[in-house]
């Protein structure tokens, strides 16, 4: 395989990062509080890296399963459908944070969720690369940073606006109805 061609399958997982930054930047760069660029960022980073980055492994998974089984270097086996729908999951809990109903403690806690299974994988990507020595470009490429990035930033963005509210620092007066804040 060309180097090009290597770096360009390896790197497609980093779309949804991007998708998800550039959004984010547009989006809040006339944001006046610390709180509502961290609510900016919190939701682009759910919807676009962890929501539709996960939706598009489970349609993957289901759809062209041999590429993604080649794409990572194992032969095509029944488990990739599972790995389809722990996504769909992961796609669930992301556009779940991206609801402007979601809280900090929510997030973190499918933040968590999703390191667990992303994290998981990263480790189960290295162990395949240096075992076995496989290098292909959806084993040991983009994926792995995407894989650690997603749940990592999404729990240190769920964090910061934690801690922005309790310190009640830059914020806005909320509007609290029936024990939900608006």
């Amino acid at each position: 395989m060309d180097t090009i061609s290597y770096v360009a399958k390896s790197a497609f997982p980093m779309i949804w990062l991007l998708v998800a930054v550039v959004g984010a930047s547009i989006r809040s760069r006339h944001s006046t509080s610390r709180r509502a660029r961290l609510e900016i960022w919190q939701r682009w980073w759910a919807m676009c890296a962890l929501g539709l980055g996960s939706l598009w492994m489970t349609i993957s998974f289901v759809t062209i399963p041999d590429v993604m089984a080649t794409a990572i270097g194992f032969e095509r086996t029944p488990f990739e459908f599972e790995i389809a729908f722990a996504n769909l999951g992961l796609a669930v809990m992301g556009f779940r944070a991206a609801s402007p109903r979601a809280t900090a403690r929510e997030r973190v806690t499918i933040g968590l969720g999703a390191g667990m299974f992303l994290w998981g994988a990263v480790i189960g990507h290295v162990h395949q690369w240096f075992a076995n020595g496989d290098h292909e470009p959806g084993n040991t490429g983009g994926v792995l940073v995407y894989d650690v990035l997603i749940p990592a930033v999404m729990i240190a963005l769920a964090w910061y606006a934690q801690r922005a509210d309790d310190d009640g620092a830059d914020l806005p007066a909320r509007e609290v109805t029936e024990g939900s804040v608006r």
